[in-house]
Order: C-alpha cells, then structure tokens, then sequence
C-alpha cells in the first residue's frame, strides 16, 4: 500500500486517508491528483476538511502555494459542492488565510475555473498497484533489519492487492504560465480537520513520495502525518538511514551500509515529490520527476531502500480500469470497486 490504510486516525475515517497522490504532465498544464477513500468501498470527501495541494517552489519544505479544497455535505443525488482556493507566498502555510477562489462545483464534474484551472472530484478506478506478499516481505526486512524473505511470494500467482477497487479523487490541472515554463517545483498532498485545539487545524494525513510511511513504519501512529514537511530531515531523517543501513547491511547490498543509508535519506527526505514543470513524469530508481498514475513505483521503491531488484510479477496492465487520455486523465470508476 503506498499510502492506503495510513495512520491511526485516518483509518477512522477512508475520506481522510490519501492513498497515493501523483504529479505529471497533462495535455495543457501540470496534473496534480490527490487520491482518499482506498478500499472503503465508499465514495466523497469529508465536507468538514481541507484537502491541500502544497507547493513547494524553493526547496525549503515549506508550501509557498497551498490550492485547498472544500466540500458540502453530499445532496439528494450524492455529489457534492465544492471550492478550491488558492493562498500564495508568507500566507500559504496558514490555514485559516482566505486566499480566493480559482474554481467551484460540483463532484463528478469536469470543473474549468476562470484562469483556467482544471479541476475534477469523484470516484475513479485506483490506479496504484502492488502485490502483497511482496510489499509485506519488504516491510519485514526493513521493520527488522533482516534478510528479504520472499518465500510466501509465488510469482504465478501475482495478484493486486487493490485490483478491481475506487478510490475518491482529485484532480487539479494548472496551466504551464502559472508556474513557468523551466520552474522545479515540489509537492505532497495532505487533509487537515477542524478542532478546538491551538492552531485550530489539525493535519490527519499526507503524502508525497510512495510507501514511505508503510516502508519505515510511520503508518502505525499519527506523528508522522501530522508532521510538517519541513521538518521531515530533522524529525525522521537519521531513523530512515538508521533503518537502511540495517536492512542493506543483512542483505550484503551496500558495501558502506551508513553511507548508503543516508543517501536514500537524502533521496526520501523532505518527503516531497519534485518535478520539471513542462517534462515527462517518470518514478525510477536512479531518476525521479514527479509521479505518473500507473508507474511501478513500488519495484523503484523497493530498490532504492535494498538497493536491489524486487520483482513483483506486476506491471501497469495490473492497476484498476483504463487511464483516459484526456482530464481528468484517472480511470472511470468499475462496478466492483
């Protein structure tokens, strides 16, 4: 699961859970997707929260551009109103800032703002796949600092943990003038609630890069989620090279284990996905620019962390439904999800 079932409080509630979120070239802009609800069997977002597309534009790991979207409570048909506002530059970390409004409508719609912001919200096919047994043998090695153990692993019967599943999705597309056309920018979703609590918001989920909460263990509590970004180098940096190092020094695949460590310290943190505005997307092992919605990170991610090759039996013929070719680019939801 990259993001799926992650963090004590967001299990509670699917429509606060990110499963994964992507980041790529669309047909005339940059396509941002955050994506919740993973095999809830339920669809629609929480009409209480903020779902947030942080953009960082210097590398600090702080969001100089925050697009937040807001949602009503679902009506007689079961979609739902909703608002994106975008807040920019010193304001766009605070949540309470108005900002103003670049789109609004309703879910399952093909929204076009007046600036020519893209945005669609609804379910969709889940795009993301990854077998289990294999995903679990990983999480193992790294967990324990132990020897990769694929013996529950039969490749001949490879199967999706998440085929034939929905997610809920959304789907921003901001066009190239926005940003420029050479900019480099870095990105992670994450959902805030309201609370009675100093700051008055507090972040249930968020994600970037993929499976680095299920991979390292950050999925079995909240601190994680509720972390901010800028602080992922000091707050979880030496635990990720501490926990590589071990699991690379009990496979032999580092010949200076702490040395490896912290390069893929470097590599995940701050957990941000970084991207070429105007460039193909791709998710690898030795190169990373943005996210696409059916690339194998899982296999990528697994060899950076054992910096070896683990082979799932997938591929992008795995993942839910057929991709459109046009926004909101994510698959039609199936019947079975």
């Amino acid at each position: 699961m990259s993001d799926h079932l992650d963090g004590l409080s967001a299990r509670q509630d699917p429509s606060l859970d990110i499963s994964d979120v992507y980041l790529f070239r669309g047909q005339s802009g940059t396509v941002f997707v955050i994506n919740v609800n993973p095999l809830s069997g339920t669809e629609g977002f929480h009409p209480e929260a903020l779902y947030e597309f942080n953009v960082d534009t210097n590398g600090d790991g702080i969001a100089d551009i925050a697009l937040r979207a807001m949602f009503l409570p679902p009506d007689s048909t079961g979609n739902q109103a909703l608002v994106l506002r975008e807040v920019t530059g010193p304001y766009a970390p605070d949540r309470y800032a108005p900002g103003h409004i670049v789109a609004h409508g309703r879910t399952n719609e093909n929204i076009t703002g007046p600036t020519g912001f893209k945005l669609f919200a609804g379910s969709a096919g889940d795009p993301f796949y990854i077998e289990g047994n294999v995903v679990t043998a990983v999480r193992t090695a790294v967990m324990n600092g132990s020897k990769l153990d694929l013996s529950a692993y039969d490749p001949n019967k490879a199967t999706n943990l998440f085929g034939n599943s929905n997610v809920s999705a959304i789907v921003l597309e901001i066009p190239d003038s926005f940003f420029g056309s050479s900019s480099t920018i870095g990105f992670w979703g994450s959902v805030a609630v309201p609370t009675d609590a100093p700051g008055g918001w507090r972040q249930i989920d968020r994600a970037a890069n993929p499976l680095v909460s299920t991979l390292y263990g950050f999925n079995e509590g909240d601190e994680y989620n509720a972390a901010p970004t800028e602080d992922d180098l000091a707050q979880y940096g030496e635990k990720i090279a501490t926990m590589t190092a071990r699991v690379v020094a009990a496979n032999g695949t580092a010949e200076d284990p702490d040395k490896y460590g912290a390069a893929v310290r470097d590599i995940l943190m701050p957990d941000e996905l970084h991207y070429r505005v105007g460039s193909s997307a791709f998710f690898g092992v030795d190169r990373r620019n943005g996210r696409g919605l059916t690339e194998n990170t899982p296999e990528a991610m697994f060899h950076i962390v054992l910096n070896r090759a683990v082979d799932m039996g997938l591929d992008a013929s795995s993942a839910t439904g057929t991709l459109r070719t046009k926004f909101p680019y994510v698959s039609k939801p199936v019947a079975n999800g």
